[in-house]
């Protein structure tokens, strides 16, 4: 049974079941949000959105058109999503956006910027305040301004160095690579 808080403005019919909607939020009539999500207070979501299942949307959030959103994805409070490389005021070119793509189990942590017409990888871990500028690649660790590869994290959320080792020395195999 999905939950919409009195003090939303929900358009959408296109809502799964047990999802969680908090108050103060704004979702637009075309977007489309899965199963068992929690969309936390004050987030907006445009037309042109969809969200995918099991899927975290903290606070302070904006999912403007072309953001799409696979299964399994955090999404920490007051990230920004941009989706025009050069917006002008009083201009609206929907040809000119950029669709954002962000993969199924990816995090991305408070207070970080995704510019438009990126791919965040699967799985992929985004420390907070960051500025993503190119790709994310699967299983990926980044951060900082603009965004740099720090190492990469497992599904389980094991941080790893550029060695792929733990913080006990272990290296570790990511889904579908071959030791060497």
């Amino acid at each position: 049974m999905k939950y919409i808080h009195p003090r939303t403005d929900v358009l959408s019919q296109n809502i799964g079941e047990n999802t969680t909607i908090w108050q103060f939020c704004v979702v637009l009539p075309e977007a489309r949000i899965g199963s068992n999500c929690n969309i936390c207070a004050h987030v907006f979501i445009e037309n042109d959105v969809v969200i995918g299942n099991n899927v975290t949307i903290k606070s302070g959030v904006q999912l403007w058109d072309g953001v799409t959103i696979e299964d399994n994805v955090f999404i920490g409070p007051n990230v920004t999503f941009t989706n025009e490389l050069i917006p002008r005021s009083k201009t609206h070119d929907t040809t000119k956006f950029k669709p954002t793509l962000v993969k199924k189990g990816a995090s991305i942590g408070a207070n970080s910027t995704i510019l438009p017409g990126l791919v965040i990888g699967a799985y992929a871990f985004i420390g907070a305040g960051s500025v993503v500028t190119r790709n994310i690649p699967d299983y990926s660790f980044w951060y900082g301004n603009p965004a740099t590869q720090k190492g990469y994290i497992t599904e389980e959320g094991i941080l790893l160095d550029m060695d792929k080792r733990d913080k006990n020395g272990v290296k570790h195999l990511l889904k579908g690579e071959i030791d060497d």
